[in-house]
């Protein structure tokens, strides 16, 4: 078996510029915070980034504030019943932020189409609606096995770096998620460079079945509570005061600050910093 085990700092430093990256988890569930703070504190910082998500929250948000991303290709940024996600508003509002307008169907297909090396994935969604408006690179073909009907040709989106939070990994990179898997098997398969963050790195699953194979990850970084505040399932659950401190900083023109606040706090892993006041007891 060989060991695939590295740095946090390593990890980051496979994100170049112009990368388009994407973030396993789903909205405020199991998503990799702790990669995402290492990148924001990379000096120099990343730049031009692109962020795929199938559906974006609190580590894109923290992506965006600092203003490494060029482009989001997502159909949700928020953060579910706490609102809207400040700084992905305030960048899109002023026009800072590239927005691919996308749907479940259209990122749907547009994975399934570079995984399945093609140029496109035919569907039926977008038809008779102004999305196809806003993307005129979505285009609308005949279905050459269906004389008279017609098909959205959904293009293919490929991805550089897939970073993905586990709750057991092993040396080898084999990672076992839970249930609650989102597109990550998907991520795995597509990127040029994968990264398995994990709570606990483990010799044995101990007869449990792995989600992702170690065959298509570059590097493994152990990162215990690397999900915090979004859940980890069963570990612990969405920190919902450190959400809300989120937005009340954003809201208050302090989102640098909050970033160094929180980045200390997880550096030091100290329990009883501001703003770890509901991490989980390990």
């Amino acid at each position: 078996m060989i060991s695939k085990l590295i740095s946090m700092q390593e990890a980051v430093e496979l994100v170049l510029p112009g990368d388009t990256l994407a973030l396993g988890g789903m909205t405020l569930y199991r998503r990799p915070i702790a990669f995402v703070l290492a990148l924001l504190t990379r000096v120099p910082r990343s730049s031009n980034l692109t962020i795929l998500n199938f559906a974006a929250g609190y580590e894109s948000d923290l992506l965006i504030g600092s203003g490494i991303v060029s482009t989001i290709r997502t159909c949700y940024c928020g953060l579910e019943v706490f609102g809207l996600a400040p700084m992905f508003t305030e960048f899109a509002a002023q026009g800072r932020l590239h927005i691919v307008e996308e749907s479940e169907a259209s990122l749907a297909h547009g994975l399934r189409a570079h995984l399945a090396g093609v140029s496109f994935m035919p569907g039926l969604g977008w038809l008779g609606t102004d999305m196809l408006k806003l993307r005129p690179d979505v285009k609308v073909i005949e279905d050459p096995y269906d004389a008279g009907n017609t098909v959205v040709a959904f293009p293919a989106i490929s991805w550089d770096v897939a970073v993905i939070h586990a709750l057991k990994a092993d040396p080898s990179g084999n990672a076992l998620l839970n249930g609650n898997i989102a597109v990550d098997v998907e991520l795995s398969l597509g990127a040029r460079d994968v990264i398995i963050t994990t709570e606990q790195v483990v010799e044995d699953f101990k007869g449990q079945q792995v989600t992702i194979s170690g065959e298509t990850v570059r590097g493994v970084v152990l990162a215990p509570r690397g999900a915090w505040p979004t859940s980890c399932y069963p570990l612990y659950p969405i920190a919902g005061g450190e959400i809300l401190r989120y937005i009340e900083a954003c809201n208050a023109g302090r989102f640098e600050e909050y970033v160094r606040a929180l980045d200390v706090a997880a550096s030091n892993e100290v329990s009883g910093l501001p703003g770890f006041a509901e991490a989980p007891q390990q």
